[in-house]
Formats: structure tokens, sequence, C-alpha cells
């Protein structure tokens, strides 16, 4: 089977865990302004924001209107009025300091830099993810970081990976494996590029929807079978 010179990676919930990030940064956030951060309130929120990247993802909602509105829809909903762009500035204040590894992370991208060509996918802010994998060591592994807010298009969209294959000098889609935990974003994309699809399964979920990866891994380490083998790990 022919060998993968190039990998693409997703951040959040690939490599960097979102879900401790997000948190810090909420309870950070609500502590600071005053509001009862009840696990009502919290789960709302979370409802809305992943319902707005979804859209975004479908090309539906701007990311400005996502990340300015998404607080202010939410907490309205509670009762408070608040100004959506002040706090999500502040939010990402706090998201930037966070970059708790997921599990194998450093170790797993460190020893596949040494025989692939890494690259950084990512639908998240510019700044914050940056700084994120600069505090977390892993930058110095990537030949290069694309972040939708750069490029001006997103995952899944076509024009996103356009732009990411044009400034990669010598990538033959053939020789291309994007891994990352979101069927919607992350494989379909994959799909729609031409290119090999690896999902990490990271919540244990059941994949009831059409869209069928490559491969499936639910541990990272698992990248080493999958890329010496080639096995088709579902």
């Amino acid at each position: 089977m022919t060998k993968y010179e190039t990998l693409l990676f997703d951040v959040d919930d690939t490599l960097l865990d979102f879900d401790i990030a997000e948190n810090v940064a909420l309870d950070h956030l609500f502590k600071q302004e005053n509001i009862a951060a009840t696990p009502t309130l919290v789960a709302r929120y979370k409802e809305i924001n992943e319902s707005m990247w979804r859209a975004f993802e479908r090309g539906e909602v701007a990311k400005d209107t996502l990340h300015n509105t998404r607080f202010s829809i939410a907490l309205k909903e509670f009762g408070y009025d608040v100004d959506g762009s002040y706090f999500e500035a502040i939010f990402q204040k706090y998201l930037k300091e966070a970059h708790h590894y997921v599990d194998g992370a450093y170790e797993v991208i460190e020893q596949l830099a040494n025989h692939y060509d890494l690259y950084v996918v990512s639908n998240g802010k510019t700044d914050t993810q940056n700084k994120r994998l600069q505090d977390a060591q892993l930058a110095q592994f990537f030949k290069g970081i694309f972040i939708s807010e750069q490029t001006g298009f997103q995952k899944p969209m076509p024009a996103f990976f356009d732009y990411v294959f044009e400034r990669i000098d010598g990538l033959q889609k053939s020789k291309t494996l994007i891994i990352g935990d979101s069927l919607t974003s992350d494989i379909k994309g994959g799909l729609q590029a031409g290119i090999d699809t690896c999902w990490f399964n990271i919540r244990h979920i059941d994949n009831t929807s059409t869209i069928q990866p490559h491969y499936e891994i639910k541990q990272l380490h698992e990248l080493h079978v999958l890329l010496d083998n080639k096995i088709t790990l579902l």
C-alpha cells in the first residue's frame, strides 16, 4: 500500500483537550462577570455553541457572527443582557491559556515528526490556536499551521483544503491523510478534498451518519499501527 507522506491534524479534541480548555475558560469568564455558572446554563451555552459551529461548517453562519453572538444568545435565555463581543474577548483570553494535551498527543506528534510532514488544519481563531500550540510545545513539530480565520475558509469547505494544498510544496493527495475528531468537519472535508481520512473517535461514539472515514482510531497511539500497516481500524 502507498506510504503516506503528509499528515494533516485537527487541534481541538485531536491534539489538545477542548473540553478541559473550554470549561476552565467558561469558569473564569462567568466568575469575572458575576454570573452563576449553573450546570443548566453551561450546558445550554454548549448546545447553542455546537449548533452554531455546525451552521458555520455548512456556510450558514459567519465566523464573526458565531463568536460575537453565542454568549449573548445563550445568556439571554437566563435573563442576562450582555455584550456578546465583550464576553467573547474575555473567553478567548482565558482559552488561550489552556493547552491540556489529549492523552499521548505530545509523544505521538514528536515521533511522527521524524517520519512525516505534519501540518495543522483547524477551524479555530488564529491567535488563540497559535498560542495554545506554542505553549503546548507542539508548534515546533509542524511545517505549517492553517487556521480558518487566516485562510478565509473553513473545514469542510473544499476551498479550505485548496488553500492548504496550494501552500504545501510537492503535496500528493494520494499520500496525504487527515486526522481529526469531527465527522462533519475533518472527515467530510477530507473526503470532499479527495484525501484519505482518519476519524479520531475520542468520545467512543457510534457513527450513525452517512460520513464514512477510511480509518477509525480511539487513541492517538493507534496511528503508529495504522501508518505502519495500513490496517483499517474500524
